[in-house]
């Protein structure tokens, strides 16, 4: 079962940020819910790797609302997710995004449940190739699937609390092992997670302000998929109720907003990514503003949904093309430094398309139709 989470801020934090952990998403003045308690849904194959659900935040309405638990397949073998968590930095709650990897690395300590008890992760382990189930904390269907064992684990903390540091927050710190985790090749969520994030996003009743910390849908067999057999509904979730000025298009003056090292500017605290799905993903084209000439508008439209298309598709053939070289270099066992040779080449093959993207879509926006001029009304003699 899962297991958080106070209201607001006070103190400094004592965790805070891995070494060379990803690049935090977001800053919010006020603290996430606590974790709803619900059931796993029962795993649906072999290879499925469990990750639990959390509370991503929506700055446009400025609410958090509630990333499913879900079971994902592995982006390949001996790769284990780490959770994302949020954590108290610098007068703000800030968002840690997860990651796979060959190790777990730091989830801020948070007790998500079923197998993610703080530290580390103990609901099964690879072996040859193949993933084997901890049942003791897995809810594992043994007549589909044989690669399990039972191991009973001692709850340490039996706590819904969401977030590390700040006035009511997790205390936990990172060990040697989960800093080295974060510095070690990984890759961001998969294709289905990202489906499963942007499902949840768009869907209402998911949003705290609207089901005060209890989801409807808490849990879901497969990623992005919210309705059916297997779905499961929160048992019991803190009477939460988001304050009143939170930002957004909530209104009020909250701090909702993304940090320097997000946002797509200039700035120097940019944060490096090394494989494209680290990437955060770019905007779909909005309509542009009303020049006065439709036929302007709407080739400009359509110019700008093809710039989208394409960046996309190089986004998953660069991805793709890395994937290859990360399983032949497994085939191959190469060694340490051929690795990190491999990993600082993904990483400027990956800043390259970035930069190409961005001085595109700066392009692209200077040749957007201008508003046409309107003749001045009166205060001049006319002319003959």
């Amino acid at each position: 079962m899962l297991l958080a989470a106070a209201m607001m801020a006070g103190v400094l934090a004592m965790g805070g940020p891995v070494k060379g952990q990803v690049a935090f998403e977001f800053r919010v003045n006020f603290a996430p819910p606590e974790l709803p308690v619900y059931e796993q849904p029962i795993c649906p194959g072999d290879g499925y790797i469990w990750t639990p659900g959390y509370w991503a935040w929506d700055d446009q309405d400025g609410d958090y609302y509630w990333v499913p638990g879900t079971w994902v397949l592995a982006p390949e073998p001996g790769y284990l997710w780490t959770p994302g968590y949020w954590g108290w930095n610098d007068s703000a709650y800030v968002f840690y995004p997860g990651y796979w990897g060959p190790v777990v690395g730091f989830y801020g300590g948070i007790n998500y449940g079923f197998g993610y008890f703080g530290h580390g992760y103990e609901g099964g382990r690879w072996d040859g190739g193949h993933f084997y189930y901890n049942r003791a904390v897995n809810r594992i269907d043994e007549r589909q699937i044989r690669n399990v064992y039972n191991t009973p684990v001692q709850y340490r903390n039996e706590n819904r609390v969401s977030f590390n540091g700040g006035r009511g927050g997790i205390e936990a710190r990172p060990s040697q092992q989960e800093e080295a985790a974060a510095r070690e090749r990984h890759m961001g969520p998969v294709a289905a997670q990202q489906q499963h994030i942007n499902a949840a996003r768009g869907d209402r009743s998911l949003r705290a302000s609207e089901n005060h910390g209890r989801p409807p849908v808490a849990a879901t067999p497969r990623a992005g998929s919210f309705s059916g057999g297997g779905v499961e509904a929160a048992r019991s979730g803190g009477n939460y109720n988001p304050p009143a000025n939170r930002g957004g298009n909530a209104g009020g003056n909250a701090r909702t907003d993304r940090p320097p090292s997000a946002r797509n500017d200039n700035g120097g605290n940019r944060p490096t990514y090394t494989h494209p799905n680290e990437v955060p993903k770019h905007d779909r084209p909005q309509p542009p503003t009303s020049s006065g000439n439709p036929k302007a508008d709407q080739k400009y439209q359509q110019q700008q949904e093809k710039m989208y298309q394409k960046q996309n598709q190089e986004h998953q053939k660069l991805q793709q093309k890395q994937d290859q070289e990360h399983q032949r270099a497994a085939q191959k066992q190469a060694n340490d430094a051929q690795k990190q040779q491999m990993e600082q080449r993904h990483q400027q093959q990956t800043q390259q398309m970035e930069q190409r993207h961005t001085q595109q879509q700066q392009q692209n926006q200077r040749q957007a139709p201008q508003p046409k001029q309107q003749p001045p009304h009166g205060g001049g003699e006319p002319h003959h």
